[in-house]
């Protein structure tokens, strides 16, 4: 037993080191190791490879989902809106001047309602593009950060006010305001909803614009500050030009978020479906049509059908909208300072 126990402490005190010196200079053992760790490294790249299939596919899949979706919402609102176009023409529909869904015979021409729509969206845009390009300037240029703290978030706060409060502001404040110093019939007028659209497309257009304007490189600011010029020149020269592609596209999604509105127009735009002549006519716009006549309309007939249709012409509008924000967006997009 003993000698069984020295031969043993001898082959781990004397054989062993010497077999491991061996194989570690003709290069066994690295090679031990080396496979061990090259099967773990593998091992390592198939799962890596495994979650990122994994996280495609779920992009994938949620993406396909909004698309799967959007195309089902088209579709309805299409082949819902086709049938009115076998009871009178296209150009009628778009073109006519007289919109009485309830008389016999019925009219459905649509072109003051369109014309409410389009006229809305133009003076809305006419006092928010303004006011929201300057506030961003101001936020992102001029205003220092303790005051830039306290104004943004209000600015963004805005965007969070539901638009049947703004519409109630609309009929309870701005109305009489209107009514008793213009002197006019009714405060429930074209004016009266672009102002309250105007107010609603505000946080969007200065949100936006302020991102763009942060996004411009800092080399061309220092480099037009080093040239000699002001700050003002260079915000006039420099800094709007580069930032241009981001405000034009604050400008076109603030429009047609004016020209899609419902509420706001259906409380405070009046609700006469004729041809403004003046900016204190009462109007009709097309989401004040829809959600106004929607309920009253039976189910597959004529008028239901015509509702559907205006819901055609203002996905076709907000479409265009988009089409012209992303064609601007990437015509002057700005890439480095380079470019400018």
């Amino acid at each position: 037993m003993q000698s069984e126990f020295s031969s043993a402490v001898l082959i781990v005190c004397f054989i062993l080191p010497i077999i491991l010196v061996l194989s570690s200079q003709a290069g066994l053992l690295p090679f031990c190791v080396e496979a061990e760790k090259t099967d773990y490294e593998e091992k390592m790249v198939k799962n890596r490879q495994a979650r990122e299939k994994a996280i495609r596919f779920f992009f994938l899949f949620t993406a396909s989902v909004s698309i799967l979706v959007l195309s089902l919402i088209l579709l309805f609102l299409f082949v819902e809106g086709m049938p009115i176009f076998k009871k009178l023409s296209f150009m009628k529909f778009i073109f006519g001047h007289e919109w009485y869904p309830t008389s016999s015979p019925a009219d459905f021409g649509i072109f003051p309602l369109l014309i409410a729509s389009v006229a809305v969206t133009v003076i809305s845009a006419v006092i928010s593009i303004p006011l929201g390009v300057m506030t961003a300037i101001y936020l992102a240029e001029i205003a220092s950060v303790r005051v830039r703290e306290i104004i943004k978030p209000l600015v963004e706060l805005l965007a969070a006010l539901p638009s049947v409060v703004i519409g109630f502001f609309g009929m309870v404040v701005v109305a009489p305001f209107l009514q008793d110093v213009f002197d006019v019939a009714t405060g429930l007028n074209l004016f009266n909803a672009s102002l309250m659209l105007a107010f609603m497309s505000v946080p969007t257009i200065c949100s936006i614009s302020e991102d763009a304007i942060y996004s411009v490189p800092k080399d061309l600011k220092e480099a037009s500050l080093a040239l000699g010029a002001t700050h003002w020149e260079t915000i006039l020269r420099v800094i709007l030009p580069a930032s241009l592609s981001g405000i034009s596209t604050a400008v076109i999604l603030g429009m047609s978020r004016a020209i899609g509105e419902t509420m706001v127009v259906l409380m405070v735009a009046g609700g006469a479906a004729m041809i403004p002549t003046s900016l204190f006519n009462p109007v009709r716009p097309m989401p004040a049509s829809i959600a106004a006549e929607m309920a009253e309309a039976p189910f597959r007939s004529e008028h239901y059908y015509a509702l559907f249709a205006i819901g055609m012409v203002l996905f076709v509008f907000t479409l265009a909208f988009n089409i012209i924000a992303d064609t601007i967006a990437q015509k002057h997009k700005q890439v480095g300072a380079a470019t400018l």
